[in-house]
């Protein structure tokens, strides 16, 4: 199985000393256009690892911010063959940076399933984050995933305990999302200190690097949560800086790919300075 981008990266930034900065933005949210001139901007404003939401109608475990930028994508008329249309036009231009495609089963199953997986690896995709499909579903999307070279990287969460672990961990690869907070993304600031002793036990298990995400929107928060974890994923700040700045026909302005990649660079500072 190869997984060099994401391998590559994470050991990079551990020679410098520095947290990963991924980034979360949805396919096509607000528009097709808008959506590709932020995914092609997202490495130059700092974006170590990027993660490119499958839009899908019913997004169960993502708050408002994110739900929302599905309805956008999607009232758009983004599509499954479009969002791996802008993966290959991101990887004609950039062939170093991980890209994730992370999302639900649905839109992979009605695909078809093993369709989708030979043209992701083809279009460029790194791995996957399929957050409905549990360990004892492996046979059905992971390992097919994992043998054709895309990294499945899974969720650990604050109820995650002792023997449910080792399970999570199984057929993980790439990296380890340690989701910060009980519930929905973009709804809570994450408890450092916890989140940093979750982490500590996580690593105690797995070699893999182990990014956090789900309520962290600010440098500062970023930053400290960095100083314990190898990736801190963003996602909701994100989102909303792209609803904060549509037009009112719902489509991208002239301030929304700015607006999107200067939090990016606040972002990328905030961890720098870390």
């Amino acid at each position: 199985m190869t997984t060099e981008r994401i391998d590559r990266r994470f050991a990079e930034l551990k020679a410098k000393g520095r947290a990963a900065l991924v980034t979360f933005v949805t396919a096509g949210d607000p528009d097709y256009e808008t959506s590709k001139q932020i995914l092609l901007g997202l490495p130059a404003a700092g974006a170590d690892i990027i993660e490119l939401g499958m839009p899908f109608s019913d997004p169960m475990a993502d708050g408002p911010a994110i739900q929302l930028a599905s309805q956008r994508a999607l009232k758009a008329g983004q599509n499954m063959k479009k969002t791996l249309e802008l993966v290959r036009t991101f990887r004609a231009k950039d062939t170093v940076t991980p890209l994730i495609l992370m999302g639900y089963y649905n839109p992979i199953y009605v695909y078809p399933k093993e369709r989708f997986l030979v043209d992701a690896k083809a279009a460029g995709v790194d791995g996957l984050i399929v957050v409905d499909v549990p360990p004892e579903a492996d046979d059905e999307l992971c390992v097919p995933a994992m043998e054709l070279g895309l990294s499945f990287i899974r969720l650990a969460t604050p109820t995650t305990d002792a023997k449910r672990l080792p399970v999570v961990l199984a057929n993980t690869s790439g990296f380890v999302y340690y989701v910060s907070i009980t519930g929905i993304t973009g709804t809570a600031a994450p408890d450092v200190a916890a989140v940093h002793q979750q982490v500590k036990r996580i690593k105690a298990s797995t070699t893999l690097p182990v990014a956090v995400g789900f309520g962290v929107k600010s440098p500062e928060q970023a930053k400290a949560i960095a100083r314990g974890a190898d990736g801190v994923v963003v996602g909701s700040a994100l989102v909303d800086a792209i609803r904060d700045t549509v037009g009112p026909d719902g489509h991208g302005t002239a301030q929304t790919a700015p607006r999107v990649l200067g939090v990016v660079k606040s972002l990328a500072r905030g961890l720098a300075a870390g």
